[in-house]
């Protein structure tokens, strides 16, 4: 199933599946008796798949040093995890567990962020949502898919609105 959302079919029937797996129907439905087991199965294969990324340190001496890694290491995961998030967004209104996923890994990422900026950004609430908004997931795709930038184009976009949001606050 991740190879099918990674080829562009965010929502494969049970066929596909198995054809694609090299298994009969009655197979998938015998290793994932539901929905949630097979969401829960992929999240976890995925999780794996990004360890190395997610274990990449945010290096730097200054924080804007660290904002600029942390951009890197942002879009090194996004382009990763691109295709399988459009392929849960297609599911997530119908899966407890795809919710609880997506409201984690955002709350994550927000928390790295925050990580890295100096305390007296973190009071400007404005701006910590601005800054969390120019960094999600959600920019990405709209960058990547909607927009069709490069990866190079994209990126530039999110230092250049990045730049402009902390340009002269610290």
């Amino acid at each position: 199933m991740l190879e099918l959302a990674r080829d562009g079919d965010p929502a494969p029937s049970a066929d596909v599946v198995a054809e694609r797996a090299g298994v009969g129907r009655r197979t998938v439905f015998r290793l994932f008796s539901d929905m949630e087991s097979l969401y829960r199965e992929m999240h976890a294969t995925m999780l794996a798949r990004i360890e190395h990324i997610r274990t990449m340190p945010i290096e730097g001496a200054t924080w804007r040093e660290r904002l600029d890694a942390l951009i890197v290491r942002r879009i090194a995961l996004f382009e990763e995890i691109l295709p399988i998030k459009m392929a849960a967004d297609v599911h997530r209104y119908q899966s407890a567990f795809l919710r609880k996923a997506h409201a984690g890994n955002a709350a994550a990422l927000r928390e790295i962020m925050l990580f890295v900026l100096p305390g007296q950004l973190k009071k400007d609430e404005d701006l910590v949502e601005a800054l969390d908004a120019a960094l999600s997931i959600e920019t990405w795709e709209r960058l990547r898919k909607d927009r069709a930038l490069s990866l190079k184009a994209a990126q530039r976009v999110i230092e250049r609105t990045v730049k402009a949001l902390v340009e002269g606050v610290a």
